[in-house]
Formats: C-alpha cells, sequence, structure tokens
C-alpha cells in the first residue's frame, strides 16, 4: 500500500489527517502554485543546449532569450484543468489563472488577464488571481456567504494589485497605466455556483441541456448596446469593442464585481476564460461543440484561429448533488 505524504514537505501523514504535522498544511486543500510558472520553459538552451540560463532568461553562452514558462501553462486539480497559452502574436503571456478545491466542499477558479496597456500586466494577473482563489477557498473551509466572498475576493486582488505600485514605484515618466488587469471566477459547490467578474474576461454554462454566457463585459461597446446604440454584430466591430469601462487596477479606485448566482438541474461545464478565446467564439453555441473536449481543445481552436491575443481557459465540471 502507497504511503501518504503531505504535498509540501512530502512527509508520511495519516488517511484521516486534516493538517500536516510537520510544515502545518492543510490536507483538505489543494490549489495551483502560489506565484505561477516561473524562469525559463526548460532548463537548457533551446539552441545550443547549454544549462547556464541568468535570471533574464538569456542563454549565457550563445545569448539566445529562452521561451518563458509562462508561455505555455497547464494544470490539473482532479477534474478541474486549465490551459494558458501566449497565443501567436504577443511577446508573452500576460493572462494568469488560479484554482483549488477543498475537500468535501467544492472548487474556487479564477482567471484574469492582464491589461495589455498596462506596467506588469503579468504580474497584475497573477497576483489579483492568487489572491482571489485564496480568499475564496477560505471561504468553502468556512461555508461562508458565497457573493460576499466574491465581493471579498475581489477586494482582496484589488490589495495585491495596488501593492505592486507600493512596492515597487512606476518609474517618472513610464509608458501605460498602472498594473491592471480583468477578472473573472467561479465559486462551485455540490449545489450551486456563484460567479463573479469585473472587465471582460467571461464565464459560460456548458451543457446538453443548453448553454448561456454568464456574464456581461464591463466594456463601453456592451454599454452602448445595452442602452440600444450598437447592436450586438456593430459591437463586435467597433473599435471601442475592448475598451474596459471597469476593471482591477492600481488607478481604478473602488471596485466591486458584478456576481450571479445558479443552482443548475443537470450536469455541465462552468467555462472561464479571456478574451483570447471568446474574441473567436463568442456565443454559447459557438462552444457547445467542444463540450466533452478539454481545455487543450478550446485553446486549439483559437490558436487555429489567429491566436491574436493571450488564450486562457478554466473547466469546472458540475454534477448537481442528488
Amino acid at each position: 500500500m502507497d504511503t501518504l505524504k503531505c504535498p509540501e514537505c512530502f512527509a508520511p501523514v495519516a488517511a484521516e489527517d486534516r493538517f500536516c504535522e510537520a510544515c502545518g498544511r492543510n490536507l483538505l486543500v489543494r490549489r495551483t502554485p502560489l506565484g505561477g510558472p516561473t524562469g525559463p520553459a526548460q532548463a537548457s538552451c533551446i539552441l545550443c543546449g547549454s544549462p547556464d540560463i541568468d535570471d533574464e532568461d538569456y542563454c549565457t553562452q550563445c545569448g539566445r532569450h529562452q521561451p518563458s514558462a509562462r508561455d505555455r501553462v497547464e494544470y490539473a486539480l482532479g477534474a478541474v484543468s486549465g490551459v494558458s497559452d501566449r497565443g501567436k502574436r504577443r511577446a508573452r503571456n500576460e493572462d494568469s489563472m488560479a484554482f483549488g478545491h477543498v475537500a468535501g466542499k467544492g472548487v474556487a477558479a479564477v482567471v484574469c488577464d492582464g491589461v495589455a496597456s498596462s506596467e506588469r500586466a503579468e504580474q497584475a494577473s497573477q497576483a489579483a488571481a492568487d489572491a482571489a482563489v485564496d480568499v475564496l477557498l477560505n471561504a468553502l473551509i468556512d461555508t461562508a456567504d458565497a457573493e460576499q466572498a466574491m465581493v471579498d475576493a475581489v477586494a482582496a486582488s484589488c490589495f495585491a494589485v495596488e501593492q505592486l505600485v507600493e512596492n515597487e514605484p512606476m518609474e517618472p515618466g513610464a509608458r501605460g497605466v498602472a498594473p491592471s488587469c480583468t477578472f473573472v471566477s467561479a465559486l462551485v459547490t455540490g449545489s450551486s455556483v456563484t460567479i463573479g467578474w469585473v472587465g471582460d474576461s467571461r464565464a459560460y454554462w456548458l451543457s446538453d441541456e443548453g448553454s448561456k454566457q454568464l456574464t456581461t463585459d464591463d466594456t463601453w461597446a456592451a454599454q452602448l448596446v445595452a442602452e440600444g446604440v450598437l447592436t450586438e454584430e456593430q459591437a463586435r466591430t467597433d473599435r471601442r469593442a475592448h475598451v474596459l469601462s471597469r476593471w482591477i487596477g492600481a488607478d481604478a479606485g473602488r471596485v466591486e464585481p458584478q456576481v450571479v448566482t445558479l443552482k443548475p438541474t443537470s450536469p455541465g461545464v462552468f467555462l472561464l476564460c479571456s478574451d483570447g478565446l471568446h474574441n473567436y467564439r463568442p456565443e454559447p453555441e459557438d462552444l457547445q461543440p467542444l463540450l466533452p473536449c478539454g481545455p487543450e481543445e478550446f485553446v486549439k481552436v483559437a490558436l487555429e484561429a489567429g491566436g491574436h491575443d493571450n488564450i486562457t481557459v478554466v473547466l469546472v465540471p458540475f454534477a448537481p448533488e442528488s
């Protein structure tokens, strides 16, 4: 029989243990790595094979810059899985994802898309995703109110992004704006899901019984559609289509998410994604054929359609408790 080990310090643990006696880790909670992937994608130079890679991911032997570990990120925790890809046109991947589960309680997942015009966008998205998922996992542990937990998660994300500027002020005359990102998250239990969002990253419900978009974009174009100034078709090609009306950032002021709670009665999948996917497959019926697939296939569709932006997809399967 295999010996159980703590995933943090690898000390032996028993099946009934809730905490590791060696390091104190809560054994009921699993989550994606704090801080996301760092450094080069591989240990040796892709050109000359040298293992001497400096702190800025350049080979000290031939000078070749190495692909970042963030260029392609894949995580899986049980049935929950996610993929984040740099795409074909962007210099770096400024999307981030974080998710985890609490045994017997549920799943928390977050996708953040760094605003390309902002400074340190990839740091903003990772800090926001990490801060939010920790709040949501704690809410699952405590069986706290899900909608309030979503508000608290966004507040934690805002604080984490603001700290980037506090800890490393922007240079005078720096290009762009303060570190910023969008946000979408799901808090899933056996009977319900609570979705929260700020910006234009989206959540969808995909099911054989019917699929639908669960979020509305916080963009000027979406606002004009709501006011009847533009049709949805006109909005997709309008130059303001991706101009955010709300975001998470050091310059965003007080932000509260839009929040919705659903109680599906049939099995399905909750999809969280950045606009790198929904730019190509915006409608639920466009995504429905991919329902049996993993996140790799959703990302592949966006790459084959052009891959003009970073692409992140997280899938959370759901089956209502009987």
